[in-house]
């Protein structure tokens, strides 16, 4: 222990000795020119400088900046105080070496021009020289410590500016070993980021051939690690295995300058991928990504040319889209109205999209679909969906989807085909109409133009059709009400909404102009035969329609016959028969109708004005000729009593 001790106090009084002697200038210039020669920077110190041999062996510079020669005479790198840290055992013998520099509060300019090369491009090219085994001018230090530092980055071509606050970072520079690490941390967006970069051979790097490279990103919104290769002759390459994880994907994406889509789902978000990168693209392999409990497989490609695309085809279990959809409500909140809230449309020109999806099971909103094929295309706007088959509604379903942004308005196009479907769930989900059951077959081919689902149902315009077989339309029970209303026409104060009708066939042609759909053919058939003439008013979403119901005999021939009337809200509607039918068949009020028999004028004069205020028509003297005539003291009774 004592000759160690002995050799450590002589080393110190030699050091304190050739303090005295050391030539500080020389020393200054010695530090100086090692500088310049490892960054091909010129060295510019407007304040003053320090210089220790002992305790501590430094030299630093105040107000220090360093800026590329020729033309460009802006500063790269502006810096508080610059110290270079010698290296004891050299010094002692009058050599100057740099053991590592630490760079306080320095700022970092970065400005790439229109070729792509950067005002660091020469200190690129000078590192890579002095690296270079048997260089002239090599390498000593083998670490930079950056505190408090802030970095600016500027590409006037792509109009991006971006700027990194609080670096505190160390580089561990590859004086020894061909490898180089970078750790630490900076501010950027307003939120901390913790990350580290190791490059296997920095040499291979600089000059552009292929070295490992592995990189980790870590902050609160978002973690990003790679593992792989990178080069970069012509432009950069990488090749190895992406992982990104975020517990809320729109948060990360508006950190990160992206628009999110839309206003809902998008939440945590997990992808592991084999990734090959080429310049601005990334195709990704073997992907496993998860997105609001999704979770699907496949491969996906992202490019950034100017403008941002993202093409995919995943495959999945199951699949829910119930968060995308669930801010956009066709109805009014609480209310049977259509919702009249303006559509957010700027999120459909942010990116342009290309995905295929196919699941074994799909949920959208209420709607549980079976095995489905669909696709996605987003392009300068205009989203259009195909379905290229889904099991929906116990039976199938085909067509496409089209939304296009003008101004502010949508312009939507919907072709559709269900086959052998579940009536009152199809019915019941895509129109809000819950009073049909059964099963059938639906076609629609539709088109709207709006700033509001209000707006939409104001504008539809298309075709409808639908053909329905062993079901039952509730609201009323048109045979029961017949055959009550055959025997006492006038026996009208029961409930007329009440009960269901039950139907064999059913068919239903509808055409939409400018939101009224106008029923073209309605045929009900089963025990008693009804037919629909009219109109429905979407945006005010009410029924106007007449129609005629009547008995199926046994020998398959109409019999009594009902004229009937539709008319109020779709989910609660009135039906209530023709009073003039009413009255006419009744055979008590059917002899008033003959007012040629009343005597007197007076009479005449009375009895038909009250049958006109009561049927809305005016009275002729005609009298069916089927009108019964055995119930008329029922019938009398009732009309008394009515």
């Amino acid at each position: 222990m004592t000759p160690v001790v002995v050799l450590i106090g002589l080393a110190a009084l030699a050091l304190v000795g050739s303090s005295w002697l050391l030539n500080r200038d020389a020393l200054r210039a010695a530090v100086e020119a090692q500088i310049r020669a490892v960054t091909g920077l010129d060295l510019v110190v407007k304040g003053n400088t320090d210089i220790s041999l002992f305790p501590g062996s430094y030299v630093s510079f105040h107000d220090v900046g360093l800026r590329g020669s020729g033309a460009n005479t802006d500063p790269a790198l502006s810096v508080d105080v610059l110290t270079a840290n010698l290296r004891l055992l050299p010094l002692l013998l009058q050599r100057f070496e740099i053991a590592d520099v630490m760079m306080l509060r320095p700022r970092i300019r970065v400005v790439r021009d229109i070729t792509g090369d950067s005002n660091w491009t020469p200190f690129i090219g000078t590192i890579t020289r002095t690296m270079k085994p048997g260089a002239d001018n090599q390498i000593s230090f083998s670490e930079i410590r950056i505190q408090d530092g802030i970095l600016t980055y500027e590409d006037p071509v792509r109009q991006i500016t971006e700027k990194l606050d609080d670096i505190d970072l160390s580089l561990a520079w590859p004086s020894i070993s061909r490898s180089f690490g970078a750790t630490g941390q900076f501010d950027w967006r307003g939120e901390r980021v913790d990350g580290s970069i190791s490059i296997g051979d920095f040499l291979a790097a600089l000059s552009g051939d292929r070295s490992g490279f592995k990189a980790r990103l870590s902050s609160a919104p978002l973690k990003l690690a790679f593992d792989g290769t990178v080069a970069n002759r012509t432009s950069l390459m990488m090749d190895g295995t992406m992982t990104i994880d975020s517990p809320s994907l729109r948060n990360a994406m508006r950190w990160t300058g992206q628009a999110p889509p839309g206003s809902g789902g998008f939440g945590r978000f997990a992808l592991k991928a084999r990734a090959n990168v080429v310049g601005a693209s990334v195709a990704l392999t073997n992907v496993n990504v998860e997105l609001d409990g999704n979770i699907a497989e496949g491969v996906m490609t992202y490019a950034n040319s100017g403008r941002q695309s993202l093409q995919a085809t995943l495959a999945a279990d199951s699949l829910d889209f119930t968060p995308y959809i669930s801010t956009f409500r066709l109805l009014a909140s609480g209310a049977h109205d259509w919702n009249r809230q303006l559509f957010d449309l700027n999120s459909l020109s942010a990116t342009d999209l290309d995905i295929r999806l196919s699941a074994a099971r799909m949920t959208i909103g209420p709607s549980k679909l079976g095995r489905t094929a669909l696709g996605a295309n987003l392009r300068n706007g205009a989203l259009a969906l195909s379905v290229g088959e889904a099991q929906i509604y116990g039976g199938i379903a085909k067509g496409s989807f089209a939304l296009a942004r003008a101004d502010s308005f949508a312009d939507v196009k919907a072709q559709f085909q269900f086959t052998d479907v579940d009536l009152q769930a199809c019915a019941s989900e895509l129109f809000g109409f819950s009073k049909l059951s059964g099963r059938g077959n639906l076609g629609v081919s539709l088109s709207a133009s709006g700033s509001s689902p209000y707006g939409l149902a104001q504008s539809l315009n298309g075709t409808a059709s639908l053909t329905g077989h062993d079901g039952a339309i509730a609201g009323f029970n048109a045979e029961q009400l017949l055959r009550r209303l055959e025997r006492r026409p006038l026996s009208g104060a029961g409930n007329f909404r009440s009960g269901s009708t039950p139907y064999s066939n059913l068919n239903v042609a509808l055409k939409f102009a400018d939101g009224i759909a106008t029923l073209d053919d309605v045929q009900i058939d089963g025990p008693a035969h009804v037919t629909l003439t009219g109109t429905a008013s979407v945006p005010a979403r009410e029924f106007d329609m007449k129609g005629v119901a009547s008995l199926i005999s046994a020998d398959a021939k109409p019999g009594f016959e009902l004229p009937f009337v539709v008319q109020g809200p779709w989910d609660d509607p009135l039906i209530f028969p023709d009073p003039d039918a009413l009255l006419r068949r009744s055979p008590a009020t059917a002899p008033l109708l003959k007012l040629d028999a009343l005597k007197d004028p007076k009479t005449r004069d009375a009895v038909r004005s009250v049958i006109e205020r009561l049927t809305g028509k005016p009275v002729d003297n005609a009298v069916p000729a089927d009108a019964p005539a055995n119930n008329a003291p029922a019938d009398a009774a009732n009309a008394k009593a009515n």
